[in-house]
């Protein structure tokens, strides 16, 4: 009995790591995220966070209870059995939402490394951009396996990284910190765009549902989900205001306007630079060639699919052409990142994120507000 506690206890953790994990990426490492939708709008950046990890957790745990209790452990069946009889227009609008997700997110991951490198080497942006492109579509298409077995181990040194650049840091500018809280609040901010941002936020982090579903088999009971997302609720809201109080020792810098990536921003101007600057541009990197090559090889893995059930290849000469199939449609989904990425790190995640956010209210969150007050929560 105490051993299944245990066991259950883990998988619950689990998820709200899978959820953490998912979350943090090369965006959020570089503190690009944290710093346009949070940090610019004042004092509130100390409460957003919060609030939309919240926002985050209800909705997550809405869809892992869902699926744990109608047993649809596939985005596609979960879909179906969400929406129900409106299933085929809805179901098919998550599919054209995910593509954009999987476009816009390798994008995002080409100009984190791309600006990481920039900033690092000194090299034009444009040059940084194709070296990391060239690496990812190599790793694409060759190293995809690779990437996945070590997709945990570097999150944690991602995670580890952080803490050890940011600790210190926060520690040291505590001062800065308290000044720029002083400024802050003396400046006022505006409530109201302060909350739509986080909303933004929220909004566009919803897609992740097509994620976390595979996910809901590992729960003993449909309820276990609401426990996980509350404890990834804490995770990330912790993390995020940690990165907030580190952009905070120097945001108020007048070049803080021209840093496209806060976190080293941060470690110029504040403790142990020589070691942590390599250090946290190392992880950085991987951590956005590491997103960029799953979300690329997801993308080529469906394009591939599709023009296999069209052309209803045999066994083997599939297995010979597919090898030929993936490299062209690995270079074309790299090729397109590299375009969109040129846009720059702040642009997309500005942008291109609440284009996201926009494409997911009549999506993903106006029908579960409905679903959720037509169904009682899925209790009726």
């Amino acid at each position: 009995m105490k051993n299944k506690k245990s066991a259950t206890s883990s998988m619950i953790l689990g998820v709200a790591f899978v959820w953490f994990t998912t979350h943090f990426g090369g965006g959020f490492a570089s503190g690009a995220q944290i710093y346009s939708y949070y940090v610019r709008y004042g004092i509130w950046c100390l409460l957003m966070p919060v609030l939309a990890m919240g926002y985050n957790a209800v909705f997550f745990a809405y869809c892992l209870r869902f699926a744990r209790k109608h047993e649809v452990y596939d985005y596609r069946s979960y879909n179906n059995a969400f929406y129900g009889k409106f299933a085929p227009v809805f179901s098919n609008l998550f599919e054209v939402l995910y593509i954009c997700v999987m476009c816009v997110a390798p994008a995002v991951a080409f100009a984190t490394g791309g600006a990481t490198l920039s900033t690092l080497t000194g090299l034009p942006y444009l040059l940084c951009t194709l070296i990391i492109g060239i690496f990812i579509f190599v790793v694409a298409v060759f190293g995809t396996d690779l990437v996945r077995k070590v997709a945990s181990v570097l999150s944690v040194c991602i995670i580890a990284g952080l803490l050890i650049v940011y600790i210190p840091n926060i520690i040291a500018g505590a001062g800065q910190i308290a000044d720029t809280a002083s400024r802050m609040t003396a400046n006022g901010g505006s409530f109201g765009k302060a909350l739509y941002s986080a909303f933004i936020y929220g909004t566009f982090q919803l897609a992740n549902v097509a994620v976390f579903v595979q996910h809901a088999k590992s729960f003993e009971k449909p309820d276990d989900a609401v426990q996980s997302m509350g404890i990834g609720w804490i995770i990330n809201a912790l993390m995020m205001i940690m990165v907030v109080l580190g952009i905070m020792t120097v945001c108020t810098k007048p070049e803080m306007s021209e840093a496209s990536v806060p976190t080293l921003f941060m470690v110029q101007c504040g403790v142990g630079k020589g070691f942590m600057m390599p250090l946290i541009s190392v992880l950085i990197i991987l951590g956005a060639v590491s997103t960029a090559v799953n979300m690329v090889a997801a993308m080529v893995k469906r394009i591939c699919s599709g023009l296999n059930k069209m052309k209803k290849e045999t066994g083997t000469d599939e297995k010979r052409k597919i090898g030929t199939k993936e490299i062209v449609a690995a270079f074309i989904c790299c090729v397109v990142d590299f375009g969109i990425a040129q846009f720059g790190l702040l642009t997309l995640i500005q942008k291109a994120y609440s284009v996201l956010a926009y494409l997911a209210i009549p999506v993903i969150l106006i029908p579960y507000l409905i679903h959720m007050a037509v169904t009682r929560f899925d209790t009726k």
